[in-house]
């Protein structure tokens, strides 16, 4: 549904921190589906962990809001070029239950629960082939900078 050309349109995030390659779903106001590839070639993997690579899960979450945030921009018909930008307002029952390495694919899938004042809130899950890798409830705030 949206390759990468077209998510750079939704977020202002680019290499090394754009982690969104691709939307397979999306209903606006409800729900999304979004691809990660997970690759050995991450700078991530430099650090974390040269002789067992595992992606962070802190970046697992940002993936998460990156797929929220594009889902928030065309469910308003907004884009950061329009001068409006997503921030982290919340990360609540965060869950990690499944390590994700080079070579898997994140399908990341966010839910709209309410918006309310510029704040959203998105139930959030992050699954590898089926499994669950991460999930999480998140708070974003629409702002215009």
């Amino acid at each position: 549904m949206m390759d990468v050309r077209e998510i750079k349109e939704y977020l202002p995030h680019r290499y090394p921190f754009l982690l969104v390659d691709r939307v397979i779903e999306l209903v606006e106001g409800e729900h999304i589906v979004a691809l990660k590839n997970v690759s050995a070639n991450e700078d991530v993997f430099n650090g974390h962990f040269p002789d067992a690579p595992i992606f962070p899960g802190v970046m697992i979450i940002e993936a998460l809001a990156q797929a929220s945030g594009i889902l928030g921009f065309k469910t308003l018909n907004k884009k950061p070029s329009d001068g409006s930008i997503y921030l982290f307002a919340g990360i609540d029952d965060v869950r990690f239950k499944r390590q994700v390495v080079p070579g898997d694919q994140l399908r990341l899938e966010s839910r709209v629960v309410s918006a309310k004042r510029g704040i959203w809130k998105f139930e959030c899950k992050a699954t590898v082939e089926g499994q669950l890798a991460a999930s999480a409830t998140i708070l974003c705030a629409d702002r215009q900078v």
